[in-house]
């Protein structure tokens, strides 16, 4: 499952779009009473830790203006999940984060009510990038003298 947002203000949502993986094609998740219960349950590891991204990120001063995430859940033939990764790739509005901020905010994602509850995970990683946005329009003007 993968995520992209755009935030206001203070780390609120101002557009989000998710998307699951159905064989080899994106779709977008669209949740109503046939949707299966995996990928609810998916959604809502996924959304939890997403919040507290936002959360814990405002709390730090730190201005979201776009993410991009990702989540991968592989689960036994019995359902018992084996592996959760989730990855955000962030960019900043304002706000310059420390390794101190990064590890805190992960720390704090982990803890979210929904990942609290999921029991022991052989295999967990909870990933943080961020870059600012003056950075990127940096390497976008790079790039396109270079052409």
């Amino acid at each position: 499952m993968r995520l992209y947002c755009n935030y206001a203000g203070e780390n609120g949502i101002a557009s989000l779009k998710v998307e699951h993986l159905d064989g080899d094609e994106w779709k977008n998740l669209e949740l109503d009473t046939m949707t299966p219960g995996f990928l609810i349950f998916t959604y809502a590891v996924f959304t939890c830790q997403h919040m507290f991204l936002r959360a814990n990120a405002n709390e730090r001063n730190l201005q979201l203006a776009t993410s991009n995430g990702r989540i991968m859940i592989d689960a036994a033939t019995d359902w018992k999940i084996e592996k959760l990764h989730v990855a955000f790739d962030v960019t900043l509005k304002s706000g310059t984060p420390t390794a101190d901020d990064n590890e805190y905010i992960t720390e704090r994602m982990q803890q979210c009510p929904v990942s609290k509850n999921l029991g022991e995970i052989p295999d967990t990683q909870t990933e943080l990038l961020f870059a600012s946005s003056s950075l990127i329009r940096m390497n976008e003007a790079d790039s396109a003298a270079e052409h």
